[in-house]
Parts: structure tokens; sequence; C-alpha cells
């Protein structure tokens, strides 16, 4: 049977030569929504009113500069012959782990400028961080982009997904894994776990480590299903799963580490 696909438009205002795209209003979306999450838990923990909203503003640019260098980086055969290129970020290319490494980075500084515990912050932060990220990859949904492998529209239907998913991932006479989907609901699955979280004698730290290795293992797996992969340079090491499982080793050091000592205050102490 053959069906007559049109692919939702990506843009969702076309003021001449300036458009606004779909993909642009839900990262806007999601970013509001971890906002509003993250100052309402901030001001339960006696955080100012303020804290968040001066850390989006150093965050979102420098998340998206780091972004777009990661990009590059894993990408530099072509952008060294294109230099002019770098800077053209509206023409796509940006990576998920270099805007986490940026962000991460920026509250370190950002905490140590405030004289207050980047731990306490991360653990706010962490559930806001995985629901943004499961917000943005309808993003991807939108442009037709970060899908996996080729599959038969039976394979879509026998999911139980909606028919506009299953003809948004009609691309050029081929369907795709919604690989975005996979991402965006185990995301929405870690999302509930940490708050549920919240609720335990957990040690400062230890939420916003579970994040990490939550959103980490699903990465990975999910990641050997995409077809638009950045490889570590000339091999065939896929870097999103490289770097995921350097998150989850990490990660667990972190933890045990943390738990050794005694002076690491608990939340329900």
């Amino acid at each position: 049977m053959l069906y007559a696909i049109e692919p939702l438009n990506p843009i969702a205002v076309d003021f001449g030569p300036f458009t606004i795209r779909w993909y642009g209003v839900i990262i806007a979306f999601g970013i509001v929504v971890a906002y509003l999450l993250a100052n309402r838990e901030g001001k339960k923990r006696g955080f100012p009113d303020e804290l968040f909203a001066d850390l989006l503003l150093w965050a979102i640019p420098i998340s998206i500069i780091c972004a777009r260098i990661y990009y590059v980086i894993f990408e530099w055969e072509y952008y060294a012959l294109n230099p002019i290129k770098i800077i053209a970020i509206w023409e796509g290319g940006i990576a998920i782990h270099g805007a986490l490494i940026g962000a991460v980075v920026t509250a370190i500084v950002f905490c140590r400028k405030r004289n207050i515990s980047f731990w306490k912050l991360a653990d706010i932060a962490a559930p806001s961080l995985i629901i943004a990220q499961a917000i943005g990859r309808w993003g991807n949904f939108m442009n037709q982009e970060a899908h996996g492998g080729e599959v038969t529209r039976q394979f879509l239907e026998n999911l139980h997904l909606p028919n506009f998913i299953i003809d948004q991932m009609y691309i050029k006479g081929t369907y795709y894994h919604p690989t975005f989907l996979y991402e965006s609901l185990w995301n929405i699955v870690g999302f509930i776990i940490l708050l549920l979280l919240r609720r335990l004698n957990l040690k400062q730290g230890e939420i916003f480590l579970c994040y990490a290795i939550w959103y980490s293992i699903g990465r990975y797996f999910i990641e050997g299903l995409r077809t638009d992969s950045l490889y570590l340079f000339d091999t065939n090491i896929r870097v999103a799963q490289l770097i995921s499982i350097t998150i989850i080793g990490v990660a667990l050091i972190i933890a045990v580490l943390r738990r050794r000592k005694n002076n690491v205050p608990r939340y329900l102490d």
C-alpha cells in the first residue's frame, strides 16, 4: 500500500527573511519548564528566588557554544575545509553532551562564586534537566532528524504509535526508528524516578549522580540505533556511547567515594 505523506512543517512562524522553527520553540519551552521546576524546588530548599534565573543567564549561552564546539571537534574534517560554517549554527549541528558539559562547568563556577553547594544545586536541577531533554527531543521530531535505522510501517504500527508520529518517520520514501521518542520516554521515566528519590534520605549529590547514570544508560543503547552518530575521528567508536560509559563510570566512583565520607549531609537528617 502506498501512502501520500506530507511531513509536518518545521517552521512555526515565518517573518519573510526571519523564521522561527519549531525546534527552537520546543527547546525554549523545555528550558522554561526546567526553570520553573528548579526555581520552585530551590525556594523549598532555601535558595533565593533569583538564583536559577541568574544561573541560566550564563548557562544557556555557554551551553550552546559548548554544544557547537563539541560537534565541530568531531566533524573537524568537514569544518577544516569550511571554517566559515563553524558559526552557522542555524544550519544545525549541536550535541547535547557538549551542552551538558558546558552547563555543569558553568554551574560549578557559579556555585563557587556564590558560595553555595554545587551538589545541592545539582540535585535540585537534575529532574529539570532530564525533563527538558525529554521535551527537547520533540524538536528533533519536527526536523525529522536524530532518527534510527530503517524499519517498516508495520513495525511502527506494532508499537501502537499514533499516525502523526509514524507519518513523520517517513523520510524520503523510507520509515525509520523514532529514536527521539525512545529517548524522550526514557527521560520521562527518569524524571519520575528522580522525583521519587527526593523522598529518600540520600546524600547530597546522589540525585544528580543518578540522573547522570540513568540518562547515560539510555543514551548508550539508543545511540546504537541512530544513523547520525558522531564518531571518534577515524574509528568506529560512537562518541556518545563512549561519553555515556565514561559518565556512568565516573558517577559510580564519585557516588561510592561520597558514601564513604561521614561529613556529606543527608537531606532528611
